[in-house]
């Protein structure tokens, strides 16, 4: 029973966060002269670190070569870094560089400011209820990553 009702919260949960979601990409983010894709990748790299196109396209939704133009662009920039994987050539690394790391900064300040606005309409009591809530989440979906790693 407790695993029926937590999928059918999950799902509203994951239907109502997309909605305001799309609330909140309709403000433009357009950091320094980069296009919203090209901010997300290096936010993605800045928070989470290096990784392979293959798993940046996966997480991004974006097909490979698409993924590969916006990369050749931020590399030009020298917004982002390649580095050849030296125990399995195929495999490509991306990671920011000190210039991408002031976009990704910038960037993140400026999302925060817009979530800030976005709930500021919230009553103490519940900005208080949801920041446990998601205090709640993030450590149970840790541990549920950890034991699944």
């Amino acid at each position: 029973m407790a695993q029926k009702e937590f999928l059918k919260i999950m799902e509203s949960n994951l239907i109502i966060m997309d909605r305001l979601l799309g609330r909140l990409k309709r403000d433009p983010m357009q950091v320094m002269g980069y296009p919203r894709q090209q901010v997300s990748i290096l936010l993605r790299l800045h928070l989470a670190g290096p990784a392979k196109l293959k798993d940046i396209a996966h997480r991004e939704f974006i097909t490979t070569p698409n993924l590969c133009a916006a990369f050749r662009k931020l590399e030009r920039d020298g917004l982002v870094l390649r580095r050849i994987d030296d125990k399995d050539r195929r495999n490509t690394w991306y990671s920011v560089s000190a210039a991408g790391e002031r976009v990704a900064v910038r960037a993140l300040s400026e999302m925060r400011a817009t979530i800030e606005k976005f709930f500021s309409s919230l009553s103490r009591s519940d900005a208080a209820d949801l920041t446990n809530a998601q205090k709640i989440i993030n450590r149970i979906l840790t541990k549920l990553e950890i034991a699944n790693a």
